[in-house]
C-alpha cells in the first residue's frame, strides 16, 4: 500500500496539486477537527464508491491510518484502485507535523 506523509500532503496542497482527500472517520469525529476532506464514513465507502477518483492522486486518511488503511486494501481488492495513498499517522499525525491548532482526540 502506497502512503504519504502530512508533510507530502501538506506541501501538495500548498503547491495547488489536485489532490482527492477522503476523511473515512464518523461525522462526529469530522466535527471535531478536520483537515477539509470530503466525509465518507468507512461503513459508507462501499455505497458511496462512485464518489472516489480512480484517476489523479486520492488521500484517504482517518483518525491514525488504521481504518484508512483497510478502506484503501477493500477498494483496491474489490473495485481495481491503484491509485489511493494512505495518509501516514492519520489526522493525529497531521496535527502534530502540520497544524497544531487542529484539536486532538
Amino acid at each position: 500500500m502506497n502512503s504519504i506523509t502530512p508533510l507530502e500532503l501538506k506541501s501538495k496542497i500548498d503547491s495547488g496539486e489536485d489532490i482527492q482527500i477522503i476523511d473515512v472517520r464518523e461525522q462526529h469525529e469530522a466535527d471535531i477537527c478536520s483537515i477539509g476532506g470530503e466525509l465518507i464514513p468507512m461503513g459508507s465507502v462501499i455505497a458511496e464508491v462512485d464518489k472516489i477518483r480512480k484517476e489523479g492522486t486520492v488521500v484517504v486518511h482517518c483518525r491514525s491510518g488504521k481504518r484508512s488503511a483497510a478502506v484503501i486494501n477493500a477498494l483496491s481488492t474489490q473495485f481495481g484502485y491503484n491509485n489511493l495513498l494512505n495518509l501516514e499517522g492519520g489526522i493525529l499525525q497531521y496535527a502534530d507535523d502540520v497544524d497544531n491548532s487542529l484539536e486532538r482526540y
